[in-house]
């Protein structure tokens, strides 16, 4: 797979352009002007990066946009080695000194529940990052995750909803809320203890 993955020069400038640019999207042309290679080239290695895994593809306005897969196994040590810019730790660990987000969630006002999983959690392959329970204020909210994921490096998947919903969708058992618990997860505050 290494020799996949690092075979050309073209596929080099690749990994610096997407791993320097989490959550941002670029097309074929753009990516040819920026890295300044040919467009053949250039989408042989696209080609190959989606096969691995390393990026994924979405279209939009007749066009074919490209951008690293963040939920890819190996996006951290590849972005350690590719990006230029200094990454902090992802993981959350489950014993141990808690990363200093975690209190930028414990100290958000409202939050009735809170539980980490997928990215932010070891061994954890949930879909959702973080889910926030309670009368949360959205501008706060946005804030905090915005400083979780400059911390780490990474784009967040994470749901907020009021207590009522997900106390009722917990009772039903909804595929959602069932898909969070049932994964590898660590609930950070649980106010009212629904979740033991």
């Amino acid at each position: 797979m290494i020799d996949a993955l690092f075979g050309s020069k073209t596929r080099v400038k690749l990994l610096h352009l997407f791993l320097d640019n989490p959550g941002q999207s670029f097309y074929v042309r753009e990516i040819t002007r920026l890295i300044d290679e040919q467009i053949n080239s250039v989408r042989r290695e696209l080609s190959n990066m989606l096969e691995i895994g390393v990026i994924t593809s979405d279209s939009a306005d007749n066009k074919l946009y490209y951008q690293v897969n963040q939920r890819y196994e190996y996006y951290m040590p590849l972005r350690t080695i590719f990006s230029d810019k200094k990454i902090a730790a992802s993981v959350a660990p489950l014993s141990g000194d808690a990363p200093a987000w975690h209190k930028l969630i414990v100290d958000l006002t409202g939050v009735r529940i809170a539980i980490i999983a997928g990215m932010l959690v070891q061994g954890s392959s949930g879909s959702v990052d973080l889910l926030l329970v309670g009368d949360i204020p959205a501008k706060r909210a946005a804030q905090v995750i915005a400083s979780i994921e400059s911390d780490i490096g990474r784009e967040l998947s994470y749901t907020i909803l009021p207590y009522d919903e997900f106390y009722y969708r917990l009772s039903v058992h909804d595929k959602f809320i069932s898909g969070v618990t049932r994964n590898k997860h660590q609930v950070l505050i649980d106010t009212d203890g629904v979740l033991r």
